[in-house]
């Protein structure tokens, strides 16, 4: 499965924010996604408020914004994906040092369409940031 064949298709689910350092509390809200033939497109809130990102594919990697998370795009290079649709690593900048942003797509065998995102501390620790599990 490629996401190309997933091209067209709309998801509903839950997603959680993981605000909190130790990630241990999520807080949680529907969300939606839609694949494009060259994007993933999703909807959520934060405290009621709506929010909308698109994760926009290009050769070598992808542009990411979130109206919460990165409203000016975050330019992104690809990873190799063995083990999920999308792979995708940027960077931000975060006291003073470069913090990493990894985003990937994955589909569940059992049929749910997962988009997670984490943060890459710059000593390459990983701590979750967002994740999205839908059903068509």
């Amino acid at each position: 499965m490629t996401l190309l064949d997933l091209a067209g298709s709309r998801w509903e689910g839950q997603a959680e924010l993981w605000l909190d350092p130790a990630g241990d509390q999520a807080q949680r809200c529907p969300c939606t996604m839609r694949i494009e033939t060259d994007a993933v497109v999703y909807t959520w809130s934060h405290e009621g408020r709506p929010q909308t990102g698109r994760l926009s594919l290009r050769e070598g990697g992808a542009d990411f914004t979130d109206t919460w998370h990165s409203p000016t795009a975050m330019r992104c290079t690809g990873a190799p994906a063995p083990w999920c649709l999308v792979d995708a690593l940027g960077t931000y900048a975060a006291g003073g040092e470069d913090w990493g942003w990894r985003i990937m797509l994955s589909l569940r065998p059992t049929g749910e369409l997962v988009l997670q995102m984490v943060n890459v501390a710059p000593w390459g620790e990983e701590g979750r940031a967002v994740r999205m599990v839908c059903r068509r």
